[in-house]
C-alpha cells in the first residue's frame, strides 16, 4: 500500500515509518527549525515541503492511497503571539491537504490528534457525579488551590477516565488546533465520502524525544535538566495526572489505524491505560539518570490542566493494539538513549 506521510522526519514519524515499513512510504516534511534543530536527518526520497504548498502536496500525493498527517506544530505555546502559526500551520494546513486529497481521490486518513482536545476532560463530584471540570480560577492557583472545581457546587473533584465520546474542551491555541483538524477531517468525509481515524495520542515519550526547544513537552524538559545536573522542577504540587504512552506503542497503533480502518469517522484514545503523575515522571527520570530528585514548586501556567487520562477500550477492541513498552523500562531507555 502506498502511504504519504505528513511530518515523517520528526519525533513520532520516524518511528511511524518504521512500524510502516511493509508498505510504500512517502514522507513530506517541511524540516521546520523550531522542531528539527542541527543537520537534518538523511531520508531517501524525502519531499521537503511544507504541507500548505498545494502543488508540492498534490504532487506527493499521486498513487497514495491512505495519508497519515502528523505534520504540526505541537506543544503549549510560548504566548500569544504564537496563535497565527498554531491556526495556519495545523489548522490552515489540514485544510490544504484534504483538498488535494479530494482532488487527488485519495479517500482514506489518519489524523494524528491529541488528548488536548478534552481539557479537563471528565471529574467525580461526590454530590453530583461525572461532570466537566470547571475553569480553574488564576487566583485559585496563585494560593495553591489546584484541583478543578465542581462547576456546580465548587468542590474539588476525583480525576476519571476520559472516553472518545467526552465533549471536547480545548484550553489553549495547541488545543483548538487540533480540534480544528479533526473537524475539517469530520467535514471532509462527509463531502467525499472519505474515513477519518483520528488518534488522540496522549503524552508521548521515547527516543527521539524533541528537546532544546521552546515547545518541548516535559519529559524533554525534564531530560535538559538532569543531563545538566539540575533537579527537575515539577510545577504545581507535581500531582497533574497524565498517561505517558511510549511512541513506538503510538507508532504500532498509528500503523494499525493505516491497515485496518476503512470507514466513517472515528476517534480513538492511544494512552498506556495508566495513569501516572508528572512527579512520578520526573523521578523516574532522575533515578534512572542516578540525578538529584525532583524540586516541586507550585508554580503554575494558566494555559495547562489539572488531569486528563484516557479510556483507550476502542483502539485495543476494534483494531486490534494494546501497548506492550512498560513504564520502567521505557523512562530508562529515554533517560539513557
Amino acid at each position: 500500500m502506498k502511504v504519504l506521510l505528513t511530518g515523517g522526519a520528526g519525533f513520532i514519524g520516524t518511528h511511524v515509518r518504521a512500524a510502516l515499513a511493509g508498505h510504500d512510504v512517502v514522507v513530506l516534511d517541511s524540516l521546520r527549525p523550531d522542531v528539527h534543530r542541527g543537520t537534518p536527518p538523511e531520508l531517501p526520497g524525502l519531499v521537503r515541503a511544507d504541507v500548505r504548498n498545494i502543488d508540492a502536496v498534490e504532487a506527493a500525493l499521486t498513487g497514495v492511497e491512505v495519508v497519515v498527517h502528523l505534520a504540526a506544530k505541537v506543544g503549549l505555546g510560548v504566548d500569544v503571539q504564537d496563535l497565527p502559526d498554531y491556526a495556519d500551520s495545523n489548522v490552515h494546513g489540514t485544510a490544504v491537504l484534504l483538498a488535494a486529497m479530494a482532488r487527488q481521490g485519495v479517500g482514506r486518513l489518519v489524523l494524528a490528534s491529541s488528548m488536548v482536545v478534552y481539557g479537563e476532560g471528565l471529574g467525580r463530584c461526590p454530590e453530583h457525579g461525572a461532570v466537566t471540570p470547571g475553569a480553574r480560577a488564576e487566583s485559585e492557583l496563585a494560593a495553591g488551590r489546584f484541583e478543578p472545581p465542581c462547576p456546580r457546587c465548587g468542590r474539588p473533584l476525583a480525576p476519571e477516565l476520559v472516553g472518545e465520546d467526552t465533549p471536547p474542551d480545548p484550553r489553549n491555541a495547541y488545543a483548538v488546533s487540533k480540534l480544528g483538524q479533526e473537524q475539517l477531517a469530520s467535514s471532509w468525509a462527509r463531502a467525499t465520502g472519505g474515513s477519518v481515524a483520528a488518534l488522540r495520542f496522549h503524552n508521548v515519550y521515547g527516543p527521539g524525544l524533541p528537546a532544546d526547544t521552546p515547545y518541548a513537552g516535559v519529559a524533554a524538559i525534564f531530560l535538559s535538566a538532569l543531563r545538566r545536573g539540575q533537579a527537575p522542577t515539577v510545577n504545581e504540587d507535581g500531582a497533574m495526572r497524565r498517561d505517558f504512552v511510549h511512541v513506538r506503542d503510538v507508532a504500532r497503533a498509528v500503523a494499525a489505524a493505516t491497515e485496518r480502518h476503512a470507514d466513517g469517522v472515528r476517534a480513538y484514545n492511544v494512552g498506556s491505560g495508566t495513569p501516572r503523575t508528572v512527579g512520578d515522571l520526573a523521578a523516574a527520570l532522575a533515578t534512572a539518570l542516578g540525578g538529584p530528585q525532583p524540586v516541586v514548586t507550585g508554580a503554575y501556567r494558566l494555559g495547562d490542566v489539572r488531569h486528563i487520562t484516557a479510556d483507550s477500550g476502542r483502539v485495543v477492541r476494534e483494531l486490534g493494539w494494546r501497548p506492550t513498552v512498560d513504564f520502567t523500562e521505557g523512562t530508562a531507555e529515554l533517560a539513557t538513549g
